[in-house]
């Protein structure tokens, strides 16, 4: 009797060893994907009744989603651990994957059985997504490489916060104060590792621009939703305020005088400024394609007029741009996103967007060492007293000279090996080739902003990976 209980109570613990080694035991990739396309189909809405989101933003919130667990908020400058680097390659892969089906129909010649040349069509990938998913890859490795090449150096470390002897070194005093401060050695870097830095340094920029462009061409793209037609004003004068009007309007226009005139002291103006400039475009545009006077929409004012006060309008947009590339979402931007249905533009959008971010975030940490380094090398020098804010370091990373502009596909390492002239030719024949590489040799004068949030923050839903730091 004693036996049988005996095995019994052995019986009952393997079976309970077998089930915690099931529930501990890591899934396979075959389970992870399988959630995770699970959740793109049912639009994030677990119960299954319909009422989640597009395809589209659903994408878009998984990658957002995915870089935030993987990258965080990334305090240090180090190499990526390996498991969060596989991790992070493989399920990029699975959501990127979807792009490989989005497809367009092309006219192709082929030869027939009997000889004659006869003209099909057939499909291959989206031409959009056939030219910037290969560069935005490029540039996604390129980061990743650049803090691997960190794996085997010893010069420079971070402070703790627990260590009262660096206290003096420790404290930041700019706005992120609970970013480590990074130690060099007493006479700083060696030669060949600044020299690494800064040239890691001047990678990252050039990422950082074409991420950005990328990221500004395809929001441009996008359909404006109806819901924001609505909510504007019926007219200029309405959205913009009388004195920014006047401004805009006034015979002589003068953009380095108006911005003088604004009050651009904290993000929350520059970004009520942006938004009463896009507004009224909106507005100008629809009212110069207004087929009848009569409607709602018809404009008093002559169509030169209004094509000239457009156009004055667009150019204040693009010097906030250059300046302050840094700041929240536009309205406009979040409702376009938020109303998009084209899942190939959500997904360039929302990996173009966590490219930008991350590149920024880089950018930011090297700075740091160079900081250091510098304090090191001269600590009298009253200028380096302590390390630069991220406001003033991407307004120095931004205007510094960077040497010749690389196009983007000089820049991501394409060669003429790897596509035929015919491709080559038609893709820098392409308006949006040649207006991405107009973006990347913008050099932006000043930024004094820091931080970018994403449209799912501003949307009350889960919050973005990397918000622009």
């Amino acid at each position: 009797m004693i036996l049988e209980t005996n095995n019994n109570s052995m019986a009952g613990c393997k079976s309970r060893l077998a089930k915690d080694s099931t529930v501990t035991s890591p899934r396979s990739d075959m389970e992870l994907m399988k959630e995770k396309f699970s959740k793109l189909l049912l639009g994030e809405d677990m119960s299954g009744g319909g009422k989640g989101v597009s395809s589209a933003l659903a994408l878009s919130n998984a990658i957002t989603n995915l870089a935030a667990s993987v990258f965080g908020e990334m305090k240090r400058l180090e190499p990526m651990p390996a498991e969060r680097k596989a991790k992070w390659r493989k399920e990029i892969g699975w959501l990127l994957s979807v792009t490989d089906h989005i497809v367009e129909f092309v006219p192709c010649r082929q030869v027939s059985k009997a000889g004659t040349n006869m003209e099909v069509m057939v499909t291959k990938q989206r031409s959009d997504l056939q030219m910037n998913i290969p560069a935005l890859r490029k540039l996604d490795a390129m980061l990743i490489d650049c803090l691997d090449g960190l794996n085997n150096q010893s010069e420079f470390s971070y402070v703790s916060k627990d260590d009262e002897s660096q206290e003096e070194t420790n404290s930041r005093k700019d706005d992120k104060w609970w970013i480590p401060t990074p130690k060099v050695p007493p006479n700083g870097l060696s030669d060949p590792m600044r020299k690494w830095l800064q040239f890691q340094k001047d990678s990252v920029i050039q990422v950082h621009k074409a991420s950005m462009a990328i990221n500004a061409q395809v929001l441009s793209e996008m359909e404006i939703p109806e819901s924001y037609i609505e909510s504007l004003p019926k007219n200029g004068r309405a959205s913009l305020g009388d004195s920014i009007y006047k401004s805009i309007t006034d015979e002589y226009f003068d953009p380095d005088y108006f911005f003088t005139t604004m009050d651009m002291s904290s993000e929350h103006k520059i970004l009520d400024l942006k938004d009463r400039i896009e507004a009224s475009v909106v507005i100008w545009k629809r009212k110069m394609n207004a087929k009848d006077g009569k409607s709602s929409w018809g404009s008093t004012i002559s169509f030169e007029k209004r094509e000239m006060f457009e156009e004055r309008a667009e150019v204040i947009l693009l010097i906030l741009k250059q300046r302050f590339p840094g700041i929240p979402q536009s309205k406009l931007d979040i409702t376009k996103i938020q109303y998009n249905k084209d899942v190939g533009q959500a997904i360039l959008e929302s990996y173009s967007r966590i490219i930008e971010s991350r590149a920024f975030t880089i950018m930011s940490r090297i700075e740091d060492v160079l900081q250091a380094d510098a304090i090191a090398q001269n600590p009298s020098n009253g200028e380096v007293k302590r390390p630069l804010s991220d406001k003033e370091e991407v307004g120095k990373l931004n205007s510094a000279e960077n040497g010749a502009s690389l196009t983007l596909l000089d820049f991501i390492g394409w060669t003429p090996d790897q596509e035929d002239n015919n491709t080559k030719k038609d893709l820098k024949e392409d308006p949006t080739y040649k207006d991405i590489n107009a973006k990347i040799k913008c050099n932006p004068s000043s930024i004094v902003t820091n931080k970018r949030f994403s449209y799912l923050e501003n949307l009350g839903m889960c919050r973005s990976p990397t918000a622009r730091h």
